[in-house]
């Protein structure tokens, strides 16, 4: 820390008690000064030969022995006992904590060079300039102690000359930085002594970008405002780390803001300090991380902070969904709320989503903020959204309380997006059935609606076969599209012709999606006669499959080879398997996709894997 000493005679004020302060002299005092309720015992001829304002105040008075009061002058008793102190040539030291007081209560004393040469407000602002604002710490200090000396510090212009000192430092490049700084969140190699030689001489030591993001923290809220803002200004710091500033910053003055459990404390500051962060935030996409943002938001909701800078907060979210995590989402729900999870939230997320990836396609602009907004739209961030979201609704279905028209509508947001399986919804799909048993068949039919049998995977699909949640009508469909699949691989995409009640529980009209309208037939159905002709279907899909493996050229002949008891035993196996309601419970089928699978390729002894749910 930089320092400057003033004076040369010793200290001669003494002190008498809490509030009297006087000068061991042998020449008596004649002069009482009250600053606050701290009163001075001074000589006039010191003071008034370098304060302008006292001789005006002595001038003024009726008596030449009454007291004179000051109650008014910047940084209280302190700072006047340095300028009394200096008036006498008794040694001062000045630093980073008293010299803006010292340099404010010179100015309400107006000790200027007209009234003496080398006055004390000249002195005081050459080490302003020549140290204080040379030093990257100090500066930051001092900027602190000016809040407490408003609005002399600002008048004075010292505010104004701390943050461009700041920024100037912050934005200079980090190979000329050469002053110390804190930096604790991830030691470089240099730092830590591991930086490997270079010819037997140790590398020069290499600043990180964002070497000055944590001596900033120090700053109070509106202080550390007009910081950042002035670096923007500025123009020559990157958005990231303009971003790794304020990331850091919530870290470090907002409590609980990691986990997103906000207790206590005072709920106004927390308020202004997430708002600010949020008008903070860059404008360039992917500056900040999004994982940073969903945290801001889900503090914004915590504190209940103003509605204009959520909205915000939500379009840059937004932008850079595809980035988020499950672990990002899973937001709790407020107090009183039913859901475990605030799924609300996360609607709101894909439909801001899903407006901008509309307006990026339909909208044509040659503003370039209008670009960089909706820029990176493109399907693979689609996929990554639906995949997210899929995701999500396999955690939030665990939540026996989250009602079938929010899981629903939601998954309904992303079902134009792109998919390459429909693993995921699958999975949310059976996890709902799962932890909600008592669903009737059409709640059953509304679910399935959403998945695409056409879309799941081998391993998927041996799982929903065995499935006793699903509806049979699902089921069917489920093995028609495998064996269509190992059908058209065989002959190039020809069906066999399929029984009549088997053919009803496919989507009306065509062997197209299952989110096709459907009836109730299956209700209507002979179950019996279903579970045979599933029976039949299977055996035809296996043999379809065993077929596809064999490596002669004539297929046909191949086929004709198959051992069709062996095929018909292991799917018969299969079917009944889920027909066996003691035997095996939904648990336990459900926990097992893989297994039609092993059993067609190995023996029914054979390991099987376990498809999460």
């Amino acid at each position: 820390m930089k320092f400057m000493k003033l004076g040369s005679k010793p200290d001669q004020f003494q002190t008498e008690g809490e509030n009297i302060r006087y000068v061991a002299a042998e020449l008596a005092t004649d002069m009482v000064i009250s600053v606050g309720d701290v009163k001075f015992y001074l000589h006039k001829f010191p003071l008034l030969s370098k304060s302008s304002h006292l001789q005006k105040l002595v001038a003024s008075a009726s008596d030449e022995n009454e007291e004179i009061r000051i109650h008014d002058i910047p940084g209280g008793p302190a700072a006047f006992e340095i300028c009394a102190k200096f008036c006498y040539g008794i040694v001062v030291t000045l630093n980073a904590y008293n010299v803006v007081a010292a340099r404010c209560a010179a100015e309400y004393l107006e000790m200027y060079e007209t009234v003496d040469k080398g006055n004390l407000i000249y002195k005081i602002d050459v080490f302003l300039t020549s140290c204080i604002f040379r030093s990257w710490k100090d500066s930051i200090i001092v900027l602190q102690t000016t809040k407490a000396l408003l609005p002399w510090s600002e008048e004075l212009k010292v505010v104004s000359r701390c943050l461009d000192s700041i920024a100037s430092k912050a934005s200079t490049d980090p190979s000329k930085v050469d002053w110390s700084y804190t930096y604790n969140r991830k030691k470089l190699p240099s730092e830590n002594g591991h930086d490997p030689l270079w010819n037997a001489v140790k590398k020069q030591q290499t600043v990180p970008k964002d070497w000055w993001v944590e001596d900033l923290c120090e700053l109070q809220i509106d202080l550390y405002k007009r910081v950042i803002t002035t670096i923007q200004a500025k123009g020559r710091i990157s958005a990231d780390v303009i971003g790794d500033s304020l990331k850091a910053y919530a870290l470090r003055r907002i409590p609980g803001f990691i986990k997103g459990t906000i207790k206590g404390g005072d709920i106004l500051k927390y308020q202004f300090l997430v708002d600010t962060i949020t008008s903070l935030l860059p404008t360039e996409k992917n500056s900040v991380p999004c994982s940073f943002l969903l945290k801001l938001l889900q503090a914004s909701f915590l504190l209940e902070c103003g509605e204009e800078g959520r909205v915000e907060l939500m379009q840059k979210i937004a932008q850079q969904l595809g980035e988020a995590t499950i672990a990002d989402l899973l937001m709790r729900s407020p107090t009183g709320e039913t859901t475990l999870y605030n799924i609300d939230i996360v609607q709101d997320l894909v439909q801001q989503f899903v407006m901008q990836a509309h307006s990026s396609q339909n909208d044509s602009s040659d503003d370039p903020e209008f670009q960089v907004m909706y820029s990176g739209f493109t399907s693979d961030s689609k996929i990554k959204v639906a995949r997210l979201v899929d995701a999500y609704l396999a955690e939030a279905a665990r939540d026996s309380s989250l009602p079938l028209s929010r899981f629903v509508a939601l998954a309904d947001m992303v079902s134009s997006f792109p998919r390459s399986t429909h693993d995921g919804l699958y999975r949310a799909i059976d996890m709902y059935l799962k932890i909600h048993p008592g669903m009737t068949k059409s709640e059953k039919k509304r679910i399935c609606r959403l998945m695409d049998c056409r879309k799941l995977s081998g391993e998927a699909c041996a799982h929903a076969v065995q499935n006793e949640r699903l509806p049979l009508r699902v089921v069917v469909q489920v093995l028609f599209f495998e064996q269509a699949r190992a059908a058209a691989t065989v002959d190039s995409g020809s069906i066999p012709d399929l029984p009549g009640s088997v053919r009803a529980l496919l989507p009306g009209g065509s062997y197209g999606s299952s989110r096709s309208a459907t009836t109730n037939t299956d209700e209507d159905l002979d179950r019996d006669q279903i579970s045979e002709e599933l029976k039949t279907l299977k055996g035809e899909l296996a043999s379809l499959k065993l077929t596809n493996k064999g490596s002669t050229n004539d297929t046909k002949l191949t086929t004709e080879k198959i051992d069709a008891n062996k095929v018909k035993t292991i799917f018969s196996r299969l079917w009944l398997s889920k027909d066996r309601g003691g035997e095996n419970s939904s648990s336990d089928t459900s926990e097992s996709p893989t297994s039609t699978a092993e059993e067609t390729r190995s023996t029914p002894s054979g390991s099987r894997r376990h498809f999460s749910s």
